[in-house]
Formats: C-alpha cells, sequence, structure tokens
C-alpha cells in the first residue's frame, strides 16, 4: 500500500482527433484567426505605449474595449481571449529571463492556427462508447472526438484527477484537441535494468551499445522505405506525392509574380501537407513506442550533447570564401532535421524519470573515431559512414559506426565523463544586466 509521500502529481497532455461538421470548422477557423489578430493587436499596443504604461490590467481592458468595437473579434471566448494575453506577457517574460526570444508578429500563413481553452470544467467530457467520446467547445457545442486513452473524466475525476484544460489546433490532417491532464501517481522505483549507451545518426536511427538498434523498419505492413525524406509514405502514397508535386510545379508555371494563388494549386499544395502530416505522425509515432521501450528496458541511458542548431549550419559561406560541397551539406541537414534527435532525447528524458530511470549527457567530440575495442583515437578509422575499421595494427577490429560511437558513449559515462544529469531541459539564462534584443 503506498503511502501519501510516496506520491506525486503528474502532468501530461493527450491529443486526440475532432471530428466536425463543415459549419463547425469555419466556427473554428473564425476563433483561430480572433485570436492570432488579437496576438498582433497586443504586440502593436506593447509597441507604442511607453514602458511606464504596459501593464497587464491595462491589456486586460484594451482587450475588452476592442472585443467590442471589433465584431468578429467576439467570435473568440473571453476567456480564450484571457489566455492569449497570458500567452503574450509570458512570452516577454521567457525572453527576459533569457529562455526565448522575443514575440514577434503572427503571419497568417506561417502560423499555427489554435485556441485555448483554460477552464477544464467547461470541457463537460463525456465517453459515448469504446472508440468516440463527446466535448463541449465554447461557442461551438457538442463535438466529437477519437477516444484513444482513458482520461479522468466522470466518477473518475477528483481535486487530483482530472482535466485542468484543453488546447485546440489545426494542421494540415484538420482540427485537434490536446488535453491537459493531470494525476496523482505513485512515485516509481528506482529502475534496476542495466545501462545502455544510445548513437543518435542518419543511416541507423538509435544505435545501441549493447546492440539492440532501433532501425526503422517494420516487421508487418507495407515496405517502408529507408531513404529519402519520404521514407514513411508507403510505395502508393509516394506515387501519389510525386504526381502532386509535379501538378504543382505545372500549376505554378503559369502564376505570375504578383498573382494570387490559384485555388487549384492551393488545393494542390494541401494535399501534398496531408501526405506529409501523415508522415510526420507515423514518424512521431515511432519514435514514442521506441523510447517508451527503451525507458521500460534500460535503468540508465546515456546520449551525446548534441548542439543540434550548429549541426544543421548551412556550408554556403560568403562571396569571399564561399563553401564547398554545398548541396551534400544541404542533404545532410536535412537528414538531421527530419530524424529529430532533439526530440527524441527529450523523450527519453521524460520518459525514463517517469519509469525511475536517469538520463546522462557526454561530450560528443571523439566519440566516432575512436576505437571501442581498443581506445585508438584517429580520423582515419571511419572508412565510410555506416563503417568503423580500427588502424591501430595490434587491434584490426571492425564494425557498424553507429555501434562503436554508441560503445564509446557508454564508456564516457563509466570513467566519470558525464555532465549534469538531464533531468530537465537545459536552460541557458542570460546574465543579469544584459538587455535583450529588444528592451524591456
Amino acid at each position: 500500500m503506498t503511502t501519501e509521500s510516496a506520491q506525486r502529481k503528474r502532468q501530461f497532455g493527450h491529443r486526440a482527433r475532432l471530428s466536425l461538421t463543415p459549419a463547425q470548422i469555419r466556427l473554428m477557423d473564425n476563433q483561430a484567426h480572433a485570436a492570432r489578430t488579437l496576438w498582433n493587436c497586443l504586440h502593436d499596443w506593447w509597441a507604442m505605449l511607453p514602458k511606464d504604461k504596459r501593464a497587464l490590467a491595462a491589456a486586460d481592458q484594451a482587450i475588452r474595449q476592442a472585443r467590442k468595437d471589433i465584431e468578429w473579434l467576439g467570435a473568440l471566448p473571453a476567456q480564450a481571449a484571457q489566455a492569449v494575453l497570458k500567452t503574450y506577457f509570458q512570452a516577454w517574460r521567457n525572453c527576459w529571463d533569457g529562455r526565448a526570444e522575443a514575440p514577434t508578429f503572427k503571419a497568417r500563413l506561417r502560423t499555427v492556427m489554435s485556441v485555448d481553452i483554460p477552464q477544464g470544467r467547461d470541457l463537460n467530457i463525456i465517453r459515448v462508447h469504446r472508440r468516440w467520446g463527446m466535448v463541449n467547445i465554447p461557442m461551438i457545442g457538442r463535438v466529437r472526438f477519437r477516444w484513444t486513452k482513458d482520461l479522468p473524466v466522470g466518477k473518475r475525476a477528483n481535486s487530483e484527477n482530472r482535466i485542468t484544460g484543453a488546447r485546440l489546433v489545426k494542421d494540415a490532417l484538420g482540427w485537434h484537441i490536446a488535453f491537459r491532464v493531470q494525476t496523482l501517481e505513485s512515485a516509481p522505483q528506482p529502475h534496476q535494468g542495466p545501462e545502455v549507451g544510445i548513437d543518435v545518426g542518419v543511416h541507423l536511427p538509435l544505435a545501441l551499445s549493447d546492440g539492440n538498434h532501433q532501425d526503422h523498419t517494420r516487421p508487418a505492413g507495407p515496405p517502408y522505405g529507408q531513404a529519402g525524406r519520404d521514407k514513411w509514405l508507403n510505395p502508393s502514397e509516394k506515387v501519389k506525392l510525386l504526381g502532386l508535386e509535379r501538378r504543382a510545379a505545372q500549376r505554378k508555371q503559369h502564376r505570375g509574380r504578383e498573382e494570387k494563388i490559384s485555388r487549384r494549386l492551393q488545393h494542390t499544395y494541401d494535399q501534398i501537407k496531408q501526405l506529409r502530416a501523415k508522415a510526420t505522425r507515423r514518424a512521431v509515432d515511432w519514435q514514442h513506442k521506441t523510447t517508451t521501450n527503451i525507458a521500460k528496458q534500460y535503468g540508465t541511458v546515456v546520449v551525446e550533447q548534441l548542439n543540434i542548431k550548429n549541426m544543421v549550419k548551412s556550408a554556403r559561406g560568403t562571396i569571399e570564401k564561399p563553401g564547398r560541397n554545398v548541396a551534400h551539406k544541404s542533404g545532410l541537414n536535412r537528414s538531421i532535421s527530419q530524424e529529430a534527435w532533439g526530440r527524441t532525447i527529450a523523450m527519453l528524458t521524460y520518459k525514463t524519470a517517469h519509469h525511475g530511470g536517469t538520463l546522462h549527457k557526454v561530450p560528443a567530440p571523439g566519440t566516432s573515431q575512436r576505437c571501442s575495442a581498443c581506445g585508438f583515437t584517429t580520423p582515419g578509422n571511419r572508412e565510410d559512414r555506416a563503417t568503423f575499421a580500427c588502424k591501430n595494427p595490434n587491434c584490426g577490429w571492425s564494425g557498424n559506426a553507429d555501434w562503436n560511437a554508441a560503445r564509446n558513449v557508454l564508456h564516457l559515462y563509466r570513467t566519470g565523463h558525464a555532465l549534469i544529469p538531464a533531468a530537465g531541459r537545459a536552460v541557458v539564462r542570460r546574465p543579469r544586466g544584459v538587455k535583450p534584443t529588444t528592451a524591456r
């Protein structure tokens, strides 16, 4: 029997697909555009007012007046408008603390459409049957959503286990609702599983030091490809995507420089986005399942401390000093971005903690050039991308290059070269007295 001290609060999100009618889609689109416009109005209001008059109460009064004067801003519920205000001020606090850049203008075509529902009691969630549930969305009505996870609703909901709010998000596949769930659960016991080093790569996504590598191949289903930017699409979807890209290129040729995009071209772009979004969803699903299995199996997970932002910088250079192998580097940058190493490490961080394990980071330099068998380090050990061959005449070990790097990662941890344990996201704070790019 668990005691009160052995329990802890857990907050997590759960995303579900909504089933909307065309009329409900139009209403939700109007709410999202009103929320984006309200953000932009706040941004302009912030820039025009003097520093001593930028206060939360004054902004709240300005929002109330704007919703009265501008009729279509009334499509956004009052609580959602308050959430926009709080989010904007929190964005500035994050900027001042050095956690993020200054908030900017939200463009219509480059901004994710979303609406916040801050109060969980307004949702009135019920489960209809095994596959579907019903949720109440302010100023929209009752909407069905896909039930894929047991939620604390009805008799199961209490002060400790409940849904605190939600957020409506739209992507290329339609509208979704992301619930904010708070539960009280027993604290996990320390994981007694083995230690493992992980090397992230492009050809082999996750190489493990014990040889239990995690690849994109699937034991059943369609033959998914292992190369290219659309490796998560099956052959028929790849053929469809290629035809859509050709059709878009042909229709784009007949469009003038200043002309608006035609409806046919926009429809083709939407179809391409849907296929790309489907591929992204499959990739995230693979990441979730793989990282969950690793967190359950291993007690200590060791990864490299990678600066991915610097790794994907362009090799184009300048006019005075042009870069070399620019096209090759561009392809490598795309492959690194599509593997989403940062998202994989973030998943491993909170999942290992949830199962009682720990995640550590070690310095990355030298892990791909050092022989894991004898310790001999030289750039010549890497014959190609996939093969490692030790040049030490007394060793001669050879094997998969990513596996060798994973073994070196675990060796660094065992020899005491681990950095601060990644219990949470590392934050580089701006020194006190140093102002951000936009002054407070």
